[in-house]
């Protein structure tokens, strides 16, 4: 009974009530999924377990867990041989019926409690043993529940630790352990789709309803999404009938991705109607009931591509009725095969168009692709092929890539990778293949083979166990290698076992249990392996097989392979480092050629077993043969494109793959592969190929093993649309009926066989009471048009009639039968129906509709049609007229179509007594002009004859253009002549007149409905006959009339051009009706390449007053111009000659080209210029002034014929009027320019115009004064004329505000600047034009920022004048002898007067008797020591200070030893800081020469602030570099003679010798008197008062 439940009324998580606790078995779940290890199925008491030990965890004791620790069973975790934990393990007791239960002891307590509770319930037991049953079993329910909810989260963060350190060997894609299943709910229901999703990484779900992503935000309320424990849902609230749709779930993680489906069907009460529900919908609700009818039209068609490229395959779907909302079942099929979306296929559905797209060909989407679409009432499908070539080989000549790799056989030891031959190798046979593998999750490619491999099949070792591969191949020939293949699908390196516990899905507490003994037994050697077989054996290697041994020891069992020669008996061990882990193994570097015989040991902890039985020998070499050739290739035509080509297969072929096909045009010698990807059939149609040209062909066959030869050649082919016999017609139809006879029509077949159809069949039968008789030929000979009456009918007799088509290949099926038609005779007085309805010249926005006109007139005959038209999909309500006034005519052209919508038309005869019946409708016609369409061109030949041209690029060999005339075919040739050739048509006319006027229209059988028209109008036949006429009575074209021109030396050429001319034509000159000739006077020339016609006149005379004519022949053709010379026209061309003529002779000497003119140079210099020509060396270039000769100098200049005086600063001295004279032997020419008064002034005002557009933007600065507006020149000139304005007002100056100009700066100075000088400021130029002017805007933050500038340097002006300042220098260095006098004199500077203080090696020092301090006026500052000592060497500085800063100077006195002397040697310093002698100092002692320069050493100032204002002095506060330092040496010798005291007593200013090098500036002076002879020079100019 539960299984007809409907599964949304069963419980959420689990229908199953045997599940004990839900949330234990989904977190048990959980974790076997995400396990590595799972075992495939439970294990009996017996059961021993394999390859595990099994030890004691105590995080998992459940002595620990269980709050009565008496009941509790301990837990253990199963380990493997590596101590990693892949399960865990409850052991059981011998003879203990737990396990033979299935139960705990609490739960078979729990099952007992409960069957006796419900027992007692049943037997009214007392309330109070009721009450105590439920007390015990509600306790044991929480105990064992705590239990479960703590092992199960050890379990899980085991689980999560385990995925965490084995990673790569989990990971594999999203799998549905369960899938959504599809429901049917009624309205306002609600229904919950759910599905459980494996996958590691944890995959990431996403629930789309019709390919449209659910989002929950989007419709409050309406869906809920839930996941849990790899268990998602989606809850639709409330269903109506919006929700009846397909449902898909998709997971996705980086391995990959996955979707699976369900539908949802809402449906509503048949009865009474609840109130509560929304009122019914009318019409058609769902598909129930409902018979659809399927059309895809719009076909994709047969497909070329190239790999690497994308491919869209579509088709447009139409289903009727059209249901809101419905989505069929779309399905894509290749090669039968259902695809399934994944990257390189994308699936869309957009309502009405199925989209494939496959996003990066290779050869292995080449095949047949098939579009089914399935609704409830069947399924329609179309089909077409695919065909993918080779991209472009990276090398020259390299083969092409290898297709359809996969991989066979995985497990932990090896991996065969097998893949298929390409087609084409270019010229050069391939020499083998290199197999490529990749891990998954990283981009490196590693080569498996050294040597290429020619096998199709290879097995790859070496790889880790547990870790995923994708594989590729290439294949080699001499010419490089290929391209890689296709990489294959991901595969691990793992036993097939072990992939199904991974991805395999277990019941609950099933494969993840493993029952052992409590006490395993001890490892014991393990036994033979069993059944060694080789199971695949070529060239390159050997594969075997083996099961284990038999035994319950097989924990950690591995395997050891040995290999014997055979004939030996030395068995040599393969694998002598790495044991085996599973029963396979594959061997390499084996001798071809030789046997070998083979045998297995087993091995684990305990030791080696004893080997298996060997093998049979077996000899190594390839057992797969390359298979032979196909048999006898037969083709046959199938399309204009296409041939259908069989063969018989290959015999005795082994593992055939399938077959190649290469097709040649005869005589090319090129063979092309039709197919790049195997067929496994003996037939196969050609496709791309050339309409009529012959081929043949040849096939090869291919296995693993290799490619076959090719077969023989096929018989020769022509590529030309196969013959067979038509179609059946359709849509039969009664145009009339009389009491014994009818007429029918129908419409031509769809599919005409190729040939013409050459008449059609018609038989009848009668129904009598709706059943129907036998069929009866009304016609024994075949009828061409598509109407024919049927006699011998009996009135009032029912008839049902068929039709078949004829054409040369035999007669048709016959058609459906008709609708069944009652023969009476019609009386009525509206006519039929219309009939045969053809459209014609289909295009974009147009095209024509032909019809026939009714058989039956009615009454009165019919005097015009109607034409209505509708889209094709449109109700039949959509019905509108095309012409609102009924045509006569039987065709019309329709007009003002939409591009790509499809129509459908009917057309209405009228008579007197009205509108009759509507014809039968078309077939649906898109409104689109097909690629290559062509259009009617009228032509005129030479001979004027006029022609209709039509081409046809589709033509067949059949196909035949036809001609009409108002739409009527044309048989009489009298006025119209047609003429064929080819492709292309011309319908000439005889002798066209009124009665040719009409619509021309060709149309072209066996195409896709090729046809045009043209109207030929009487105004366009007007145009045709008029160029018909010039065409035969053809005038020379002329590109120019007769014209006139000057030459040089005043001669006057007469010229005109014709189009084109042939070598016989000839011209006449005439002048006032007299034939002009050749001679003095006349030159003519006729050039009849380019046509030009000339005469040439040396002057002109009152004698050539007249007309000139030119009249040319050229065969049949004439023509002539003339020109008009009399009057004021002459007469000026005469003048204009003569100066010419003059003109020449003045340039046969040295002249002007260019006369004398002036320029201005960027630089604002004058330059006057003039070119010349005809100048030599002795020709002679005078510049004159004002009558005067400018003399030669630098700015005068000549080069490339230009004559140049520059004049660099012009003034108004430089006025004048300026003169060039050229003279030699030849003549002289003369050029003059005046640059006086307004020339002058022209001149300066381009000049001003350089300047002011040289000038900078005007800037705004501020100096101690004030703030100064000021701008910049490239050059100033003393004429320009400048006006400063402020608020768009000339400037008025004074004292406060002054301009000026400084250099190239023009400056405006604002002095002690306010508010009140705020504004807009502005400068202009004068130029004498319009002007320049540059503006600032002296207001805001500018005029802030400025005046805060002014006052700062204001500020810092003041202090940097009244700073302490020590203006005179002292000596670097001061070497005295002991006993001297010294004395040092400075001055210093200040306001207020500084004060004075003096440091000896930074300590200060007071005047004594030993050393006097003076400071003397407040200037002059003196350091004096009486007898200087050895002590008085040291540093000393002197220390100036104010407030407004403080100043330093510094000298260091070095003293020797030495005879005392009396004398005082004084140094006095000038404002400069240059060392001096005192007044005092002898004569004799003057005499010292300066040999270096001493510089000031400052140290820096320190300046105060004042007002909050920072007071910088930026020429003080940098300490200058010493360029050198000079060291005085006074030696004083005691008294002694004059000459003694010359000679000896000198003092000497040297270098001191730890100075770098001496300045470059060192001069050394002669003796001179102590007052006037420098020591030293200072290096700062800024300190001189």
């Amino acid at each position: 009974m539960s299984g007809s439940i409907p599964f949304y009324q069963k419980h959420h998580r689990h229908y199953d009530r045997g599940y004990r606790s839900k949330e234990a078995e989904s977190k048990v779940s959980q974790y076997q999924s995400s396990s590595r290890y799972t075992a495939g199925s439970s294990m009996s008491a017996t059961s021993s377990s394999r390859g595990l030990k099994v030890s004691s965890h105590s995080g998992l004791d459940a002595s620990r867990l269980s709050p009565i620790p008496k009941r509790a069973k301990p837990t253990y975790l199963a380990v493997d041989k590596e101590n990693q934990i892949i399960g865990y393990v409850v052991p059981i007791f011998r003879g203990s019926q737990e396990f033979a239960t299935g139960l705990s002891d609490t739960e078979e307590a729990r099952v007992r409690d409960t069957a006796a509770y419900m027992a007692r319930r049943d037997l009214f037991t007392s309330g109070l043993e009721m009450e105590r049953s439920e007390l015990i079993s509600r306790k044991q329910t929480m105990r064992e529940s705590a239990e479960r909810i703590s092992l199960n989260k050890r379990i899980h963060e085991h689980g999560e630790h385990f995925k965490r350190m084995n990673e790569d060997s989990l990971m594999h894609p999203p799998e549905f352990v369960i899938k959504p299943r599809s429901h049917t709910v009624w309205e306002k229901q609600c229904v919950r789709l759910h599905c459980t999703v494996s996958g590691w990484p944890d995959p990431r779900v996403v629930w789309y309803k019709n390919n449209v992503t659910i989002d929950p935000l989007a419709n409050p309320g309406k869906y809920k999404l839930e996941s849990r424990y790899s268990v998602h849902s989606l809850e639709i609230n409330r269903c109506d009938f919006d929700d009846t749709a397909q449902y898909r779930v998709s997971a996705m993680n980086s391995k990959g991705e996955l979707s699976a489906f369900a539908s949802v069907v809402v449906k509503r009460f048949k009865g009474e109607i609840d109130e509560s529900l929304p009122a019914p919908r009318h019409g058609p609700v769902s598909e129930y009931g409902i018979t659809f009818q399927t059309h895809i039209v719009d076909r994709f068609g047969v497909s070329f591509g190239r790999e690497g490229e994308t491919m869209s395959l579509g088709c447009t779907v139409i289903i009727y009725p059209s249901l809101h909302r419905y989505q069929p079942e779309i399905q894509w099929y290749r090669n039968d095969a259902l695809l399934s979306p994944s990257k390189w296929n994308h699936m869309h559905w957009s309502g009405d168009r199925a989209t494939l797209t496959l996003t990066h060909l290779n050869k292995e989407d080449e095949g047949l692709y098939t579009l089914r679409v399935t609704t409830k009432s069947g399924y329609e499908t179309y089909s077409a092929y695919v065909f993918v070539r080779d991209s472009d080989a990276e090398v020259e000549g390299a083969p092409g890539a290898p297709l359809d790799v996969r991989c066979l056989d995985a497990n932990k030891d090896y991996i065969i990778v097998t893949w298929k031959q390409p087609a084409i190798d270019r010229g050069s046979s391939i020499l083998g293949y290199f197999v490529d593998r990749c891990e998954v999750g990283t981009n490196h490619w590693i080569q498996c083979n050294d040597t290429p491999v020619k096998f199709a099949r290879f097995p790859v070792t070496g790889l880790v166990e547990g870790r995923s591969y994708t594989f590729r191949v290439r294949a080699v020939n001499k010419s490089g290698m290929s391209r890689p293949s296709r990489v294959s699908e991901p595969v691990a390196a793992m036993d097939p076992a072990d992939r199904a516990r991974m991805r395999g899905t277990s019941a609950p507490w099933t494969g993840q249990i493993i029952v052992t003994e409590e006490e395993p037994a001890e490892s014991i050697v393990p036994g033979r392996p069993l059944e060694l077989q080789v199971t695949e054996a070529t060239k390159n290697y050997v594969v075997l097989s083996w099961k284990p041994p038999g035994g319950k020891c097989l924990e950690g069992v591995m395997y050891y392979v040995e290999k014997c020669v055979s004939g030996t008996d030395s068995w040599q061990r393969v694998n002598t480092e790495i044991p085996v882990k599973s029963p396979r193994f594959a061997l390499f570097d084996l001798a071809e050629g030789k046997s070998y015989s083979f045998r297995v040991r087993c091995c684990n902890s305990a030791g080696v077993g004893e080997p298996s039985d060997p093998t049979e020998a077996t000899t190594v070499g390839d057992k797969l043969d390359i298979p032979s050739a196909p048999g006898k290739v037969v083709p046959t035509r199938n399309t204009d494109t296409s041939v259908v080509v069989s063969w018989e297969a290959s015999r005795e072929a082994k593992e055939l793959v399938g077959y190649y096909i290469e097709g040649s045009i005869v005589n090319s010698n090129v063979w092309e592969p039709c197919n790049n990807k195997p067929v496994n059939a003996t037939r196969f149609i050609c496709h791309g190929l050339m309409t009529g040209e012959i081929y043949v062909f040849r096939v090869r066959a291919v296995n693993a093993a290799g490619l076959s030869q090719f077969s023989q050649e096929s018989e020769p082919v022509e590529v030309k649309a196969a013959i067979a016999s038509p179609a059946p017609p359709y849509g039969i139809s009664v145009l009339e009926c009389v009491r014994d006879s009818m007429v029918l029509a129908w419409k031509q077949p769809t599919f005409i066989g190729g040939a013409d159809i050459t008449g059609y069949f018609v038989d009848y039968r009668e129904v009598i009471d709706g059943v129907p008789g036998k069929w009866h030929e009304a016609n024994i000979r075949a009828v061409s048009e598509r109407a024919y009456r049927v006699s011998d009918l009996k009135e009032n007799r029912k008839y049902q009639f068929q039709v078949r088509a004829a054409n040369m290949a035999g007669v048709g099926i016959p058609s459906l039968p008709s609708d069944t038609f009652l023969c009476e005779e019609w009386t009525i007085a509206v006519p039929g129906p219309p009939h045969d309805l053809q459209i014609r010249e289909v295009r974009s926005d147009s095209l024509v509709l032909l019809w026939k006109p009714p058989v039956y007139q009615g009454r009165d005959p019919v005097n015009g049609f109607y034409v209505d038209i509708k889209e094709a999909d449109a109700p039949e309500e959509a019905w509108r007229g095309v012409n609102n006034k009924a045509t006569e005519k039987t065709y019309l052209k329709i007009k003002n179509l939409k591009e790509t919508e499809m129509y459908v038309f009917r057309v209405r005869a009228q008579n007197k007594a009205g509108v009759g019946k509507t014809s039968d409708v078309t077939e649906p016609v898109p409104a689109l002009t097909k690629p290559g369409t062509k259009e009617i061109l009228v032509d005129v030949d030479d001979d004027g004859i006029i022609s209709l041209n039509f081409e046809c690029c589709d033509v067949t060999a059949d196909s035949k253009f036809v001609w009409s005339k108002n739409y009527e075919e044309m048989t009489d040739s009298s006025r119209l002549t047609v003429e064929t050739k080819g492709n292309k048509s011309k319908a000439v006319f005889q002798t066209p007149g009124e009665e040719d006027i009409g619509i021309y229209s060709c149309l072209v059988t066996h195409t896709d409905g090729a046809s045009s028209s043209y109207t030929l109008s009487e105004e366009e036949l007007k145009r045709l006959l008029e160029i018909s006429h010039d065409h035969k009575f053809p005038i020379i074209p002329l590109k120019s009339e007769l014209a006139v021109e000057l030459l040089e030396k005043g001669r006057v050429r007469f010229w005109l051009q014709a189009e084109k001319m042939s070598a016989s034509g000839k011209v006449d000159y005439v002048f006032n009706d007299n034939a002009l000739s050749q001679g003095e006077k006349y030159k003519m020339n006729f050039d009849k390449n380019t046509g030009v016609i000339e005469m040439i006149m040396e002057s002109l005379t009152p004698a050539d007053e007249g007309t000139f004519t030119f009249q040319l022949q050229d065969g049949k053709a004439t023509n002539q111009s003339s020109l008009v010379l009399i009057g004021d026209v002459f007469k000026e061309l005469q003048k204009e000659s003569e100066f010419q003529r003059k003109e020449w002779f003045r340039k046969q000497g040295p002249h002007f080209i260019e006369y004398l003119g002036y320029e201005v140079t960027p630089e604002c210099c004058v330059l006057l210029k003039c070119k010349v020509g005809n100048m030599k060396k002795e020709t002679s270039a005078l510049w004159y002034k004002d009558g005067r000769e400018i003399k030669a100098d630098e700015h005068l200049g000549f080069t490339e014929g230009v004559l140049k005086l520059e004049i660099a600063q012009i003034s108004k001295k430089d006025s004048g009027v300026y003169k060039v004279v050229l003279k030699d032997d030849r003549g002289t020419d003369t050029s003059t320019l005046n640059l006086i008064d307004q020339g002058f002034k022209d001149l300066m005002n381009e000049v001003f115009s350089f300047i002011a557009n040289s000038s900078t933007p005007l800037k705004i600065t501020s100096t101690e004064t004030g703030i100064r507006l000021y701008t910049f020149v490239s050059y100033y000139n003393d004429l320009l004329q400048v006006t400063w304005h402020y608020k768009d007002s000339a400037i008025s100056f004074s004292d406060r505000i002054k301009s000026g100009v400084v250099g190239e700066q023009l400056w405006l100075q604002i002095t002690e600047p306010t508010e009140k000088d705020m504004g807009k400021y502005a400068i202009e130029f004068n130029d004498g034009k319009g002007g320049l002017r540059r503006t600032v805007e002296l207001s805001g933050q500018a005029f802030d920022d400025a005046f805060a500038e002014f006052q700062r340097l204001k500020a810092a002006a003041i202090a940097e004048r009244s700073r302490a300042r020590v203006a005179g220098g002292l000596p670097d260095v001061v070497t005295i002898q002991e006993g001297k006098a010294l004395n040092l004199t400075c001055n210093i500077s200040g306001d207020p007067i500084p004060e004075v203080t003096w440091l000896k090696n930074d300590r200060e020092i007071t005047s004594d008797d030993h050393c006097i301090l003076k400071f003397e006026s407040g200037k002059f500052a003196s350091f004096t020591i009486t007898a200087v000592n050895t002590a008085d060497s040291g540093k000393y500085s002197i220390l100036v200070k104010n407030k407004y800063g403080t100043e330093s100077g510094d000298f260091t006195l070095e003293v020797t030893e030495g005879t005392p002397d009396l004398g005082v040697t004084s140094y006095w310093t000038d404002a400069d800081g240059n060392v001096v002698f005192g007044p005092n100092t002898p004569k004799e002692k003057m005499k010292t020469s300066v040999t270096g320069t001493k510089m000031q050493k400052r140290k820096e100032s320190v300046t105060k602030t004042l007002k909050m204002e920072k007071v910088e002095d930026n020429k003080g506060s940098e300490a200058q570099k010493d360029e050198g330092k000079v060291a005085v040496v006074a030696a004083v010798e005691p008294k002694a003679s004059d000459s003694e005291q010359t000679e000896d007593t000198k003092e000497e200013v040297q270098p001191v010798t730890e100075a770098p090098e001496q300045p470059a500036d060192t001069v050394e002076e002669p003796e001179a008197p102590a007052e006037t002879q420098p020591e030293a020079q200072s290096e700062s100019s800024g300190e001189k008062q």
